[in-house]
């Protein structure tokens, strides 16, 4: 498989996103994506279902079909850790949940900071500060994102994590991060598809010589299912993807995906199905020509699916963008 660099290490190119599995069914989907091959699996706390990933993680081990060595683990620190004392334990919750002794690469999941929920009150702590209140909400812990890489470099020092990131960073925020960081951060996950390119922004993380990882790279499927998007803002049907899926024999999933591991990014599509996990794999015996790869990229309306000004205030009861 093709890998991207990041770091001073590679990281394969495709990985097995494990947001919103079902806990049932998240132990044999991620044993059965690495017997089929992927051998990079993005997790985090905030997604529940890190003990049953790590079961399916020792089962692959245990069968012989990878070493731990060979596996590339991902987990993010989520909002209500942010304070330097938090972000240790935290970490070494994620570990003891997936099994580990050390993570491949740990991301500070939003820049936004919640109030601290003990493991023992909540686990995981999700977003509101105490969903059984009468007016449940959000509560700001406004630490500053400076104490909380501080924190997060320690993860390094400890051995804990080989390398470390941020999700969901705009542009300002990673200028800033640059300025003060003694760690730079290896890897920027976003959400990118050819709805929201985020040219500019991956383009500033290539400048630093950071890694970038696009999330929800196939658009709204990742989105319809919790309302928040519709069948209508299928980027599948789109004339540019259907013209160079009936040229090269693929998918117009395959187009897509391709499109986003060919101009640089890696990707971390989710699906449950065995015969989707080959086909999210089998992108590398085939290449979009130029003009496609324009065509693509030219559907971009920054259509952002994943935006914290439109789900925080809906779900969550407060206003909160993070994003312009």
């Amino acid at each position: 498989m093709t890998t991207i660099a990041v770091g001073n290490t590679q990281m394969p190119a495709v990985g097995l996103g494990i947001w919103k599995i079902d806990r049932a069914d998240t132990a044999k989907t991620v044993r059965d994506a690495i017997e089929v091959g992927y051998r990079h699996i993005d997790s985090a706390s905030d997604y529940g279902n890190e003990v049953e990933a790590g079961e399916g993680i020792r089962q692959a081990i245990d069968e012989g079909l990878c070493t731990r060595e060979e596996l590339w683990i991902t987990s993010k620190l989520w909002n209500t850790y942010h304070r330097k004392e938090h972000v240790r334990p935290a970490c070494e919750r994620s570990l003891k949940d997936l099994g580990l002794d050390y993570l491949d690469l740990y991301l500070i999941h939003f820049p936004i900071s919640l109030r601290f929920v003990p493991f023992e009150e909540r686990y995981p702590a999700e977003w509101f500060a105490d969903p059984d209140a009468d007016d449940p909400a959000m509560q700001i812990d406004p630490v500053p994102l400076a104490e909380t890489w501080a924190g997060m470099e320690e993860l390094v020092s400890a051995g804990l994590v080989r390398q470390i990131g941020v999700c969901n960073y705009n542009s300002g925020l990673l200028n800033d991060l640059m300025a003060y960081a003694t760690i730079k951060p290896a890897m920027l996950q976003i959400e990118s598809h050819p709805f929201l390119t985020q040219e500019n922004l991956i383009r500033l993380a290539g400048d630093y010589g950071i890694a970038v990882t696009a999330f929800s790279p196939l658009g709204a499927l990742s989105y319809v299912e919790l309302d928040m998007a519709t069948d209508a803002d299928t980027v599948l049907t789109a004339p540019a993807v259907l013209a160079a899926a009936e040229r090269v024999g693929r998918t117009p999933a395959q187009i897509v995906l391709r499109w986003g591991v060919q101009r640089g990014t890696s990707i971390i599509p989710k699906t449950t199905r065995r015969e989707r996990l080959v086909e999210n794999l089998a992108l590398f015996d085939f290449e979009l020509d130029d003009k496609e790869m324009s065509a693509i990229s030219a559907l971009n309306r920054n259509r952002r699916f994943n935006d914290t000004a439109v789900f925080c205030e809906a779900a969550f009861n407060k206003f909160y963008p993070i994003y312009d």
